[in-house]
């Protein structure tokens, strides 16, 4: 496809709502039509935009739900959830004159608990209602929505395939990464917000974590309670930075038929690192902190992007402001050592040409692995690096799961 945007964000952002379409969770039209009206690079405009189209089509699904028009209702819920997602991606950037209470902070909270009210719409309107479920997790819990299989009883057994969320994607959007592959294939399936994602950070401002053992072991317990899991083909899918979260995690958790690293991710903190200087490279490693802080100031006061994605980026890790050295360190910390050598559940690494954020690195995952593993490649032609995109999407999902198939029947 011609990028619609010269900005790179701004044109994934748009391939991001693009591929949603291949499952209803967004309209082509309403994508396009939404771009044409944004200045590439103008956050605001971003922002504005994505929100008008959202708002449109909330307006269309309470109308419908009010005549009880249950299939229109939910299809404009799913398409406005996809949207305020969207408008989400870039409100870092976007200016805060005309924000109210507490300036950017409030106005983020407002969409994102706007785009989760479309969502949870969508669970409890389309034909087969989805369930919310709390997982315990520490002293607390996190929020989940597990989903029964379209042709299975209530109650009926069935294998469970968990996907799992990477840094910043909607929960809505784990519908269109992995859900609704298995639900077509007669599985149930669940996802959750784990701490540093969506309701866990907004709401409850729990932040990521590098152990997701922690996790994803609290969130299998609950699921093995269930009296309609198969206990043993209970399945997981790592989207995006769960590349690395889910392999980290097998490492301690030997309970899963099979799992999948989409794509393999050996070293999260590579995407922040790689497109530093040399020098500011060196002064991370030698833990230069006032050398390191100082060059990144100067690198925010001229170039805004630099400011507004680490503002983003450091959300979900609890450091928004402050150190930008304590942030890169942080996040050094989510890398796989010795304990991928730990690892006995059958992992499926996918590995697209060109790979935006971790080049390299599923074949990296791969040969560390000593077990049972299978490294599939997508090429550009086949819609590589555009994960987004209905081809790539299409693909992505006939060759994770003709391949779970063969662990979940």
């Amino acid at each position: 496809m011609t990028a619609h945007f010269d900005k790179d964000d701004f044109q994934f952002g748009l391939e991001i709502a693009l591929g949603c379409a291949y499952r209803q969770a967004s309209d082509v039209g309403e994508v396009l039509a939404t771009a044409e009206r944004i200045k590439d690079g103008d956050d605001d405009a971003w922002v504005h935009e994505w929100t008008a189209t959202a708002g449109a089509c909330w307006a269309s699904a309470k109308e419908a739900e009010a005549r009880n028009h249950q299939v229109t209702a939910t299809s404009f819920y799913r398409r406005a959830a996809t949207y305020y997602a969207t408008a989400l991606y870039r409100i870092a950037g976007a200016a805060d004159a005309n924000d109210t209470g507490n300036g950017k902070a409030s106005r983020q909270l407002d969409l994102w608990r706007r785009q989760r009210a479309c969502w949870d719409k969508v669970v409890d309107l389309q034909l087969l209602p989805g369930e919310r479920v709390a997982i315990p997790y520490e002293d607390t819990t996190l929020p989940g929505y597990v989903f029964r299989a379209p042709d299975a009883e209530p109650g009926e057994v069935r294998p469970l395939v968990i996907v799992n969320n990477g840094s910043d994607g909607a929960t809505s959007q784990m519908l269109v990464d992995g859900g609704a592959g298995a639900a077509e294939r007669g599985y149930h399936w669940m996802t959750f917000d784990g701490p540093g994602q969506q309701a866990a950070l907004y709401e409850q401002n729990i932040h990521f974590r590098p152990d997701w053992e922690s996790v994803l072991t609290p969130v299998l317990d609950a699921m093995l309670a269930r009296a309609d899991v198969d206990r043993d083909r209970v399945a997981v899918i790592g989207v995006s930075q769960a590349g690395y979260w889910v392999p980290r995690a097998l490492a301690f958790e030997h309970r899963f038929a099979a799992a999948v690293a989409d794509p393999g991710v050996v070293d999260v903190s590579t995407a922040w690192t790689d497109s530093l200087p040399h020098v500011m490279r060196k002064q991370l490693q030698d833990g230069k902190r006032t050398a390191f802080d100082r060059e990144m100031h100067l690198a925010e006061l001229f170039q805004h992007d630099t400011k507004t994605t680490l503002s983003f980026r450091g959300h979900p890790y609890g450091i928004e402001n402050g150190s930008r050295f304590a942030l890169f360190q942080t996040v050094t910390g989510y890398r796989l050592g010795d304990e991928v050598e730990q690892i006995t559940t059958p992992l499926l690494i996918t590995n697209p040409e060109d790979e935006q954020f971790w080049p390299g690195q599923a074949q990296q995952l791969y040969d560390r692995l000593p077990g049972t593993k299978k490294l599939v490649s997508f090429t550009a032609a086949e819609g590589a690096n555009r994960h987004c995109e209905p081809m790539a999407r299409s693909l992505r999902d006939a060759r994770i799961y003709d391949w779970l198939e063969g662990y979940l029947g």
